[in-house]
């Protein structure tokens, strides 16, 4: 089965630019990681499913829906370091992934909406 890829497109003086979802997912999750008090991006069961079965997928742990009016809803699925603020790590998400993806792609980001999956705790307090 051909693998259907989506693009964000903007007309340009001279013609057209298309940016891979693949891209934009990829530039947040980047994001997303530069973040001090970030463990990592976590990811769902359909994503680990369609990893096994060697399909491509977008950056893990990041998701995103294409708003009507060209902007994008972007959704970060974030596993954060013990000891940190969750709303301040939150925001400092939130920050970043808007300034990375509208720097970068050139998209205006409307939401940047932040999952708190997870705590990594230190390996001392697991014991």
């Amino acid at each position: 089965m051909a693998e259907k890829n989506e693009y964000f497109t903007q007309k340009l003086e001279n013609g057209t630019l298309q940016i891979s979802e693949d891209v934009v997912a990829s530039v947040a999750a980047a994001a997303v990681l530069e973040v001090e008090g970030v463990c990592g991006l976590s990811s769902n069961i359909s994503t680990d499913i369609a990893e096994m079965l060697g399909m491509k997928t977008m950056a893990r742990g990041i998701r995103l829906t294409p708003m009507k009016d060209g902007a994008v809803k972007i959704e970060c699925d974030v596993v954060a370091k013990f000891g940190q603020s969750v709303f301040s790590l939150a925001k400092t998400v939130q920050d970043a992934v808007k300034s990375s993806v509208e720097s970068v792609a050139g998209l205006t980001v409307a939401q940047v909406n932040v999952n708190i999956c997870g705590i990594a705790m230190p390996k001392e307090l697991k014991k």
